[in-house]
């Protein structure tokens, strides 16, 4: 899961990569509006982090292009600005989340997963799909009686798959998912994932089109 950070202030924004990563997301970091809307028209993400205190653009700015455009992801403002006016603001102009600076790393990860639970209509925290389920809280992924806890990389690869049961993922869509801008992906790193997964839960959980990619498969999962 692929997600934007907006912030310049360096010292936060590399402890949130730092976090972001760990927490299985892939994510590509901008440090004024500009670029922001930049990077938006040329590549697609799952979730924004927004600072309003920006270069060139601010928050507020960029958050109203977003919407006007159509972008219906979720998007989680983080700012030091904690006055009602600028809260009010800020949700009425589209944003999922309000985050007042400093916050708990726990906490906007949480918050984060909640706003992304929202927009797919996922009521509990639990993925599933027939007997495979996927705990996104503790990397925990159950098949029937066995469970394993999951690599940060191994379980967003299986999210990926597990959130869409049935559509193949090439190997390109897979790397765009799990991996940074600035994250070198060795050319058998997908297929590496694959096999450390299938033997931790089962061979039968993801499967291979031979030539198109992968996918969890719903009639196996039943």
């Amino acid at each position: 899961m692929r997600i934007l950070l907006v912030e310049d202030d360096s010292m936060l924004a590399e402890a949130l990569v730092i976090a972001l990563k760990q927490a299985a997301y892939a994510v590509d970091w901008v440090k004024n509006g500009e670029a922001a809307l930049l990077t938006l028209s040329t590549q697609n993400y799952q979730a924004i982090l927004l600072d309003l205190g920006l270069p060139k653009q601010d928050g507020f700015s960029v958050l109203r292009q977003i919407r006007l455009q159509g972008l219906k992801l979720p998007i989680l403002i983080l700012t030091a600005r904690d006055g009602l006016e600028n809260r009010i603001q800020g949700l009425d102009l589209g944003a999922d989340d309000y985050v007042i600076k400093p916050f708990h790393m726990q906490e906007l990860l949480a918050r984060l997963r909640a706003s992304l639970r929202r927009q797919t209509g996922q009521v509990v925290p639990l993925l599933s799909v027939g007997r495979l389920q996927l705990n996104p809280s503790n990397f925990e992924a159950c098949w029937q009686d066995t469970c394993q806890v999951l690599t940060a990389k191994e379980f967003a690869l299986l999210q990926t798959l597990i959130r869409q049961p049935g559509r193949i993922f090439s190997r390109s869509e897979l790397e765009d998912h799990l991996y940074g801008w600035n994250e070198e992906v060795e050319s058998n790193a997908i297929d590496f994932l694959i096999h450390a997964l299938r033997k931790k839960l089962n061979a039968s959980v993801i499967k291979n089109v031979r030539g198109a990619g992968w996918l969890v498969p719903k009639e196996n999962l039943t």
